[in-house]
């Protein structure tokens, strides 16, 4: 006869503690994407029209370049967490959620890299 409950035997099975992490990340990035998108809506209806080397002066210059880094990390940490939660519910395998996961992980990295360093190379091109 067993005497273990189930509750015994789900610890150490259960929640890894990281979920509402996840959740307010994801909530805090969506807020940061917000402010930071209305200001790049804005820039960018302030730039239309203008020419070629207008237009890399405003792009280049610090206040500009780091609202857009903030912007690029805050949207690819946004993706990646949104797309986790999107494996980690509908995948099914376990081979098949872990290969998901690290795709995720590594495409969010390269494309906050190749944002960021051509968001510097415009702010630091001479």
């Amino acid at each position: 006869m067993n005497m273990r409950t189930p509750l015994k035997n789900a610890r150490r099975l259960g929640s890894a503690r990281e979920g509402t992490d996840h959740f307010w990340m994801q909530r805090v990035t969506a807020v940061a994407n917000l402010f930071l998108g209305l200001y790049v809506v804005w820039l960018i209806a302030s730039l239309a029209g203008a020419d070629y080397a207008a237009v890399k002066e405003a792009l280049g210059s610090p206040v500009n370049a780091i609202l857009l880094l903030l912007l690029i990390v805050s949207a690819t940490m946004h993706m990646r967490i949104g797309m986790q939660v999107i494996v980690e519910d509908y995948v099914t395998g376990e081979g098949a959620k872990v290969f998901c996961l690290l795709a995720n992980t590594f495409f969010a990295i390269v494309i906050a890299a190749a944002s960021v360093w051509a968001i510097l190379k415009l702010s630091f091109a001479t």
